[in-house]
């Protein structure tokens, strides 16, 4: 089986080589000086202490695997490449619902960096997904949860 490529930007890309940084350099030394006090108490069998640092440690270590690996699949979108003239990965759309009127401003991202808090949508999401490559003027029907909601494409930008 392929791994899943790992669409991110540049912004996206640089986040997660932070992340990783700080997982490989700080987090493992502190819990690895936790599980070397929790040591120093004696008797490991009964000790909490030790059990949550090893457990920590353990967390630690599989989101360095996972972040290495998505690093190691990684896509790099540049927003500077992204073409204007249909919605994709990189781009910011304007959109309006057409029931309540409303206008919306999505950035579609690949999911690792989707935020929805940021109206960062991911290209997988049912509202990313059905707006790629529709262009200005489209108006597009998504199937979402609720039901069927309708959007107009008012704007393509980088």
């Amino acid at each position: 089986m392929s791994e899943k490529e790992t669409i991110l930007t540049v912004e996206g890309l640089k986040k997660l080589e932070e992340e990783l940084e700080q997982l490989k350099t700080v987090r493992r030394r502190e819990v690895a000086a936790r599980i070397k006090q929790a040591i120093e108490f004696g008797d490991i069998s009964e000790n909490s202490e030790y059990e949550d640092a090893k457990n920590e440690q353990a967390f630690i270590e599989g989101n360095i695997m996972a972040l290495e690996k998505k690093l190691r699949n990684a896509r790099v979108i540049d927003t500077n490449d992204v073409d204007v003239d249909t919605v994709s990965v990189g781009s910011t759309v304007r959109i309006k619902d057409m029931s309540s009127g409303e206008e919306l401003d999505y950035t579609i991202v690949g999911s690792v960096e989707a935020d929805p808090a940021k109206n960062k949508i991911s290209n997988e999401s049912p509202v990313g997904k059905a707006l790629l490559g529709h262009i200005i003027g489209d108006e597009v029907e998504i199937n979402v949860p609720v039901g069927i909601i309708k959007y107009k494409v008012l704007n393509i930008r980088k």
